[in-house]
């Protein structure tokens, strides 16, 4: 802290002063003052209340107010806002007049009001800001009166006006980066100074950058983690450590991807034994071998605690020498792997399992499109000879696949229709064309052998009592069956369940009975909406949805903390470590990383939609005015949100479907009472694209009467 910031805070401790006070206080130039005291309110060392600065969240010590809830503000718009309460006892409505000037991500205290408006309804007051957050996105745009503003990204029709200072070269529509330097008692009141400047907010590319920027997503490595990086530039595998593995090179290892994939940490072999079982192995990058406890690399891991991958860009857990390089499974490469070696009976249950330090040698790179081909027999003399090495695997991986599948079924782990996008970049980074992500039979193959061995890992945790990093999905609330049960209802659906809370196979069975029915869209969307988000956890509180006790992940260690997390705590398990050292070593950490990588995992799967809407805009864009038949997938009060084939949704108003108020039945559907028409979730509608806003991430639709 500078000796003027130590003067200021010492200043504002003995009572409150505006800037101008401060000023005849210590006698130092307007222009430094203004500055630093910015500054300080970017940091929280300085708060600004009732027009004057006091002590910051950073340095001002205040009891909470046992009258006061701690909330995050989540959502804002120019009249109202959401306030997520700290204890998890869901979301505040907050009327403008009671924000405060409040933005999103700032923590904040709410004061509940005696009366809402809706009974029933939890409504409140910003009573103070605790920890403000002064980072964001935007699109600049022209005040009421004309002058350079912004629009924060996610908040219609809320403006700052720009610093001139640092706004040099901005132009009406820009996407830039900027910091709130002046907070006012309300949102008109505040300033903002631009601090990065990307590109046009036509451009899906740049707006992507802004949002990047907005939810501080650090896209660099700090120095020191490269400088540890660089250590595996052109690495090769250790012969010494190699020595002490089990060699596994003899073995027809080889990978399974995506054909752009370029971090590949996971592998299979797998052999028919005489007895009609399988012996199957999973083979994991050993990323633990070289990520060590208090390095540096481990340390931004943590961080980071994901990968984020969007459009045709991915940023990395870990620097390209290690996702790239010596962890990734690259073909006819030595590397080092973490095995899960499994015995599995005639009907393909597991009979036993063991982990393994390993060292192996992948012989192809295989890709889901030609492994398909060669599967279903559509696969050429060429494509057969790229995979000679491993051919004979296949229909044994296949034949095991079909009985996993089976078991799957048998014990009623659900499977809901839900389609993924790909989106076609060009060279410019532009969206060229979006098609839907299919999933064909090794698609599904993988990914069931990739359980099995995320099963064994959770059991290994679990029976040896050792901290651990769980993969947990719990039963859903009592409340969001209750919504379920009216949705089904209003899908002329009386489902009635034994219990509160159904059985998996209760709502597997639905699934099946309503699955390439009209229904099918609001069944399977209901029943995923009354699920509960999957998360990690240092207990094993096992998996609803895939009707498992035993569930964890170990299979991604390159672009997953909880897998690298687990890898360590397996590894000493491995070499022996008494219980008492392996309990002292990971109980805390176990926790830490549970918590880190469920919130890190929230946040990089919100800006992969964000982005991936933002692209889907662009390439609408470009199809202004055309005409598609797509399906009614949400309905709301206000309209209905309709998807197109290439998975695209776009808005109709309410108002151009119902001549009258409409009528919203649980989501389910819509009817215009003057007309009597209706529509319903999962029927057809027939559109044209009216907008495409690729700042917001918006398209809008037109109802075509037919």
């Amino acid at each position: 802290m500078t000796p003027l910031q130590k003067s200021i805070l010492a200043a504002v401790k003995r009572r409150p002063m505006t800037l101008r006070e401060l000023q005849n206080n210590l006698q130092v130039d307007n222009s430094r003052l203004r500055t630093t005291v910015s500054a300080m309110v970017a940091t929280g060392e300085l708060s600004l209340r009732n027009g004057a600065y006091v002590p910051g969240f950073a340095t001002y010590e205040n009891p909470a107010d046992p009258a006061t809830i701690p909330c995050t503000l989540v959502k804002l718009a120019a009249r109202f806002g959401f306030a997520s309460r700290d204890d998890g006892q869901g979301d505040i409505f907050i009327p403008g007049r009671a924000l405060h000037g409040a933005m999103p991500q700032d923590k904040i205290s709410v004061k509940l009001f005696d009366h809402p408006r809706v009974e029933g309804s939890s409504e409140g007051e910003v009573v103070e800001v605790t920890v403000p957050n002064n980072r964001f996105a935007g699109t600049v745009c022209l005040s009421d009166d004309g002058r350079l503003a912004v629009e924060p990204d996610g908040c219609r029709d809320v403006k700052f006006l720009l610093a001139k200072q640092g706004s040099e070269g901005v132009e009406l529509g820009d996407k830039v980066g900027f910091l709130i330097t002046h907070r006012g008692e309300r949102h008109a009141g505040h300033r903002a100074a631009v601090t990065e400047k990307f590109g046009s907010s036509d451009r899906a590319s740049e707006c992507a950058k802004a949002i990047l920027y907005g939810r501080n997503v650090r896209q660099e490595f700090p120095p020191e983690v490269l400088a540890e990086a660089r250590a595996y530039d052109d690495a090769t595998v250790d012969a010494a450590e190699a020595a002490r593995r089990m060699d596994l090179r003899a073995i027809p290892i080889f990978t399974i991807d995506s054909a752009e994939t370029k971090d590949i940490d996971d592998a299979i072999s797998l052999q028919k034994l005489a007895d009609g079982g399988y012996e199957l192995g999973v083979h994991i990058a050993d990323v633990s071998h070289y990520v060590r406890p208090g390095s540096q690399l481990d340390a931004e891991a943590f961080e980071r605690a994901t990968s984020i991958y969007y459009a045709d860009k991915v940023i990395p857990m870990l620097p390209t020498q290690l996702s790239n390089g010596i962890c990734s499974l690259n073909p006819q490469a030595d590397r080092l792997a973490f095995s899960c070696l499994m015995r599995l009976d005639a009907q393909g249950s597991i009979h036993s399992y063991r982990f393994v330090k390993t060292l192996i040698r992948s012989r192809v790179k295989g890709v889901y499109k030609e492994i398909n081909a060669l599967l279903d027999g559509t696969a050429g003399e060429d494509l057969k000879q790229k995979y000679t090495e491993v051919l004979p695997q296949l229909p044994v991986m296949d034949e095991l696949y079909r009985k996993r599948l089976d078991l799957r079924r048998k014990r009623g782990a659900m499977e809901i229709e839900s389609d993924e996008a790909k989106l076609v970049i060009d060279e410019t980074g532009r969206c060229v064309d979006i098609v839907k992500r299919g999933r064909g039979t090794s698609e599904c193959m993988i990914e069931e052998f990739m359980l099995l061995a995320n099963q064994c890992a959770a059991n290994a945790g679990r029976t040896n009592k050792v901290p651990f990093v769980y993969r947990v999905h719990e039963a859903p609330s009592a409340e969001k069956m209750e919504k379920l049960s009216a949705t089904l209802l209003a899908c002329g659906l009386n489902a009635k369940f034994k219990e509160p809370i159904p059985t998996q196979l209760e709502l597997a069975a639905l699934l099946d009975e309503t699955r390439g029915q009209p229904i099918q869209t609001p069944v399977h969307t209901g029943i995923l909406r009354s699920m509960q988000k999957a998360r990690y956890a240092p207990q094993p509180l096992g998996h609803y949805g895939l009707v498992l006790a035993d569930y964890a992940h170990f299979t991604s260690p390159i672009r997953r903390y909880p897998d690298l997390a687990i890898h360590r705590i397996l590894s000493d398990m491995l070499l022996g470590a008494p219980h008492d050292r392996i309990a002292k070593t990971y109980n805390e950490f176990a926790q830490r990383a549970s918590e880190q990588s469920s919130k890190k995992e929230v946040e990089a799967v919100s800006i992969e939609r964000d982005v991936e809407d933002l692209y889907k805009a662009e390439y609408m864009h470009e199809h202004l005015g055309e005409v598609y038949t797509g399906t009614v997938a949400g309905i709301t009060p206000r309209g209905v949100f309709v998807e197109l084939e290439n998975t695209v949704e776009g808005f109709v108003p309410a108002a151009q479907l119902c001549k009258g108020e409409a009528q919203v039945v649980d989501g389910v559907s819509m009817l215009d009472p003057l007309t009597g028409r209706s529509w319903m979730l999962g029927t057809s509608m027939k559109i044209r694209v009216a907008g495409a806003d690729v700042a917001l991430g918006r398209i809008d639709f037109d109802y075509m009467v037919e």
